[in-house]
C-alpha cells in the first residue's frame, strides 16, 4: 500500500502541472488585453500598464509567467488582484462557505441517492422502482437554476418555510435546500448507479450462498450486498466533491452565498485573471486529492482489491 500511495502521489505532480498550466494559459494568454476595462471607458495610463506588466511579467512568454507563478505558489503566495487585494484572503474568506455547501450537498446525495438506489434495486420493476426512475429522470432533465428558482420561490416566497437567501452565519439548517439544489442532478445519477449495482450483485453467487445459509436479509443486504455495490457509488461521490465546488456558481448566486463560485463569477466579469487562476488551482488540488482517497477506499470496500 505504501508503494502504491507513493506512486500515486508522484503521478499527481505531472497531472497538477499540466492542468494548472492549461488553465493559466487559457486565462492569461487567450483573452487578449488584460487591461481592457480596468480604468473604466478610458485607456489605462501608461505608468499603470508598465507597473502591472512588470509585476505580473506580462511582457514575457507564458512559460516564464507560469514558472514565476508556480514559484510564488509553492511559497503560499497566490498573488494579488489588480486592486492590490490578496487572492489568498479571498480564498480563505469564501472557500469555507463553498466547502460547507458542498459537504451538505454530498451528504444529501449519499442519503437520498443511495437510499433510493438500494430500495429500487431490491424491488426492480415494482412501483417504487418505477417511481425512482421517473423522478431521477426528472431531476436530470431539469437545469440546476430551474430547480433553484422553483424551490426558492415555493419554499421561501410562497410558503415561508425557508429564507429566500442564506444569512451570513451560514447555519447548517439554511444550507439544506441550497445543498439539494446543488446536488440534485448527482442525486439522480447516484440513485441510478446504485440501483444497477444492487440489482447486478443481488444475482451473484455469494449473495445466494448467504441467503441459503439462512442469514437475515438485513445482514445479507447491509454486509454482503451493499459493500460490494458501493464501489461505483463511492467513485461518484468522491469525484463529485470537486465538481460541486466548481459548479456552485448558480446555486450561490440564487441563494446569496458568498462562496468560491460567486468569486469566480465576479473575477471573470471584471477580468481578474489572477483570481480565477488561484481559485481554480485550489479546486484542482481538491479534485486530485479526492480521486486519490477514492482509490484507497476501494480496498476497504472490497477485500479482493489489493494495491502493490
Amino acid at each position: 500500500m505504501g508503494r502504491y500511495l507513493l506512486r500515486r502521489l508522484l503521478q499527481l505532480v505531472p497531472v497538477f502541472i499540466g492542468t494548472t498550466f492549461l488553465i493559466y494559459w487559457l486565462v492569461w494568454a487567450v483573452p487578449g488585453d488584460p487591461f481592457a476595462g480596468k480604468c473604466g471607458e478610458r485607456r489605462c495610463p501608461d505608468q499603470y500598464i508598465a507597473f502591472m506588466t512588470e509585476k505580473y511579467h506580462l511582457d514575457q512568454n507564458v512559460f516564464v509567467q507560469y514558472a514565476n507563478y508556480m514559484k510564488n505558489l509553492l511559497q503560499g503566495d497566490f498573488g494579488q488582484t489588480f486592486s492590490q487585494r490578496e487572492i489568498s484572503d479571498i480564498i480563505l474568506t469564501s472557500y469555507p462557505n463553498t466547502l460547507k455547501l458542498a459537504v451538505v450537498a454530498l451528504a444529501i446525495e449519499a442519503v437520498i441517492g443511495l437510499g433510493a438506489g438500494v430500495l429500487s434495486g431490491l424491488r426492480r420493476n415494482g412501483f417504487l422502482d418505477n417511481l425512482v426512475l421517473v423522478s431521477t429522470l426528472f431531476l436530470i432533465a431539469l437545469p440546476v437554476f430551474v430547480v433553484g428558482f422553483v424551490l426558492q420561490w415555493l419554499l421561501g416566497v410562497q410558503w415561508g418555510i425557508i429564507k429566500p437567501t442564506v444569512s451570513s452565519e451560514m447555519r447548517w439548517s439554511e444550507l439544506i435546500v441550497p445543498g439539494f439544489v446543488l446536488g440534485s442532478a448527482s442525486v439522480a445519477y447516484i440513485a441510478r448507479v446504485a440501483r444497477t449495482s444492487i440489482a447486478e450483485n443481488r444475482r451473484a453467487d455469494y449473495v445466494r450462498t448467504a441467503i441459503a445459509k439462512g442469514l437475515p436479509m438485513r445482514r445479507v443486504v447491509g454486509v454482503h450486498l451493499l459493500r460490494n455495490s458501493l464501489i461505483p457509488v463511492v467513485t461518484l461521490l468522491g469525484t463529485d466533491l470537486g465538481a460541486l465546488m466548481g459548479g456552485a456558481i448558480v446555486t450561490e448566486g440564487i441563494f446569496g452565498i458568498n462562496g468560491i463560485g460567486r468569486q469566480v463569477f465576479r473575477a471573470i466579469i471584471t477580468k481578474e485573471s489572477a483570481t480565477v487562476v488561484g481559485i481554480v488551482v485550489v479546486l484542482v488540488l481538491v479534485y486530485l486529492v479526492m480521486n486519490l482517497l477514492v482509490d484507497l477506499l476501494y480496498a476497504a470496500l472490497d477485500p479482493r482489491i489489493r494495491y502493490e
